[in-house]
């Protein structure tokens, strides 16, 4: 009977080993391929951060600003896809009056009812207006690129004391 038992015992391994090499040997008979295509699509995308602003700090109509404007400067932070252009406006604040001085709009910090008129510029030199629809086009980096923001208080604004201020909505289009 333990004869019958290791009889029993080897012919199972020797199916066993016999399955598998058999196995093996018809994978190593022959194979075949297909390509796996593989892709994706990279989106232009842009992100703004406008919440540095630009403090002008104190504004004194009677000596300091009676005649000189009050300047400013802050920065526009935009992070945009590696090589992807954009435009930078910003709009024309939540106090906008109506009209407009040399073709552009009014822009104004309030205090309650009443107004301290102000302007923006994309350039130190206080020429190129911020207008709402005309911006600055920047290229994408993949990291933060930084614009600047000029601002002038204009001199000579006979206004009540207090505090002013304005929210501007600044915009990137890509």
């Amino acid at each position: 009977m333990q004869y019958q038992k290791r009889w029993s015992r080897n012919l199972l391994a020797s199916a066993a080993l016999a399955a598998i090499v058999g196995m093996s040997g018809a994978a190593a008979a022959g194979t075949a391929t297909s390509n796996l295509p593989v892709s994706a699509t990279v989106s232009a995308n842009c992100t703004i951060d406008a919440s540095g602003g630009v403090a002008f700090g104190a504004y004194d109509p009677i000596v300091a600003n009676k005649t000189t404007a009050l300047t400013a400067s802050g920065a526009v932070s935009t992070t945009c896809t590696n090589g992807s252009s954009a435009t930078i406006t910003l709009g024309q604040g939540s106090n906008a009056g109506s009209g407009s001085t040399a073709a552009a709009p009014i822009r104004r910090m309030a205090s309650g009812s009443n107004y301290l008129s102000y302007q923006l510029y994309s350039d130190s030199g206080d020429t190129t207006v911020f207008d709402g629809s005309t911006g600055v086009g920047v290229t994408g980096t993949g990291s933060a690129v930084s614009t600047s923001v000029y601002g002038s208080v204009a001199a000579g604004q006979n206004v009540l004391a207090g505090s002013y201020a304005d929210t501007v909505v600044a915009t990137v289009a890509f």
